[in-house]
């Protein structure tokens, strides 16, 4: 038997699931693979042994068109990285891994996530390669609403998160203008490191809306004496005002400034809790300018807003997850598979792959020269590299009156 395991991890998206729709339609053009399973909840699954056949759902074409409409990891997800933080053994991890892949003669595995799922794909690479393993192909495919994966042009999920944080600023900008007393109005965006989400905020402008009138990323120093003169100076004489920041927003010493304000919180990997910087800074407003302020904190409806997905970022999700099989049918591990952005005029990609090991433990950051020198706006470079994310509009299936989604779990 020559069988294919794939596995999702980490935050889940709007897009995820439509990477596991190119490996089951790669698998059906294919000769190459007999069974194809699924990991419940990432390599927790696979150290569990607790596996699930997809060759149904593989054989279903309406089930695989409803799972590219559906969000979150239809598998199950983890957020679990292979001897790290206390997890166990490295070693021993990966022989049990190996030790189940041969119980179900699997010969290819594919895992879909970002940073930390990348670095599970390196060390299990790494072990195989050490251990003289090479019938079995580990491979990683992109996903992370964050954008911050290096080497390849954009992650699958950003885009549909970009959309829907464009639309609803775009919204909510309309809202707050209907009346005529100062106001201020915080939308605190997802985004530790990276401001790419906070960045696509701009894009409620691109119909002629106000959109958000400052807009602060992680990567830029922030300045809370220097905010309160941005936000004094933009109220006056307006109605009422959006500002835009990312939860990861750090002072010129680089501590994070929601860790100011409730410090020594952290998460299983050690990364401090971030959430709350929208209502950290509506107190500030509240104290020194003293007008109407309110926080909205977008949360997990950026990440899960499948029914207003960039048709972009649904189809290259989905054709990664193609090129992942592709790859390992070429007999490539340890691998990461790519999205290459052309010179041209239109957009246009093409799919390739990098070596795992110049993808692991790295992070894409907003490059300082895509923020404008006052430190609170986007370039027109940015603009152009976010606009193309987003564009088309999926067919959503909807049953009694909702989106109609599948459901594995």
């Amino acid at each position: 038997m020559n069988n294919l395991l794939v596995a999702q991890s980490g935050g889940p998206t709007a897009a995820i699931n439509a990477t596991i729709v190119g490996v089951l339609e790669m698998v059906k053009l294919s000769e190459n693979i007999d069974r194809v399973y699924g990991a419940k909840y990432g390599v927790k699954g696979i150290l569990e042994e607790n596996l699930m056949d997809l060759d149904d759902l593989k054989r279903s074409t309406k089930s695989l068109e409803l799972l590219k409409q559906t969000p979150a990891a239809v598998l199950g997800s983890c957020r679990f990285k292979i001897g790290k933080s206390g997890s166990g053994d490295l070693q021993a991890q990966c022989a049990r891994i190996i030790e189940v892949f041969r119980k179900y003669e699997i010969h290819y595995f594919v895992y879909i996530g970002g940073n930390d799922s990348m670095d599970t794909v390196y060390q299990l690479d790494q072990y195989c390669r050490e251990q003289g393993i090479s019938d079995i192909k580990v491979l990683g495919a992109p996903k992370t609403i964050d954008n911050d994966l290096v080497v390849t042009d954009h992650c699958p999920g950003f885009g549909s998160a970009a959309k829907y944080i464009a639309t609803t600023v775009a919204e909510l900008e309309r809202d707050i203008s209907v009346y005529d007393v100062p106001a201020v109005t915080i939308v605190e965006v997802m985004g530790r490191n990276a401001g790419w989400l906070t960045a696509s905020t701009a894009l409620a402008r691109i119909n002629g809306g106000k959109g958000p009138s400052l807009i602060y990323l992680c990567e830029h120093a922030f300045d809370i004496d220097r905010f309160v003169e941005d936000v004094r100076e933009k109220t006056a004489g307006n109605q009422g005002i959006l500002v835009a920041v990312s939860e990861g927003i750090k002072d010129s010493e680089g501590r994070y400034i929601s860790e100011l304000y409730q410090p020594n919180v952290v998460d299983e990997f050690g990364h401090g809790y971030l959430a709350g910087v929208g209502q950290i800074l509506t107190q500030i407003i509240q104290e020194r300018i003293g007008c109407k302020v309110r926080a909205v904190e977008l949360n997990l409806m950026q990440r899960c807003a499948s029914h207003i997905a960039s048709a972009t970022d649904i189809e290259e999700s989905r054709m990664l997850g193609m090129k992942a099989v592709a790859v390992a049918f070429e007999g490539k591990s340890g691998v990461m598979v790519t999205l290459n952005r052309q010179d041209s005029i239109e957009y246009t990609v093409d799919y390739g792959y990098v070596d795992i090991k110049e993808v692991a433990n790295r992070e894409k950051t907003v490059p300082l020269s895509w923020i404008t020198p006052d430190g609170h706006d986007i370039t027109q470079e940015m603009y152009d590299y976010l606009y193309p994310l987003i564009e088309g509009e999926r067919n959503i299936r909807f049953k009694n009156g909702i989106p109609n989604n599948v459901l594995l779990l």
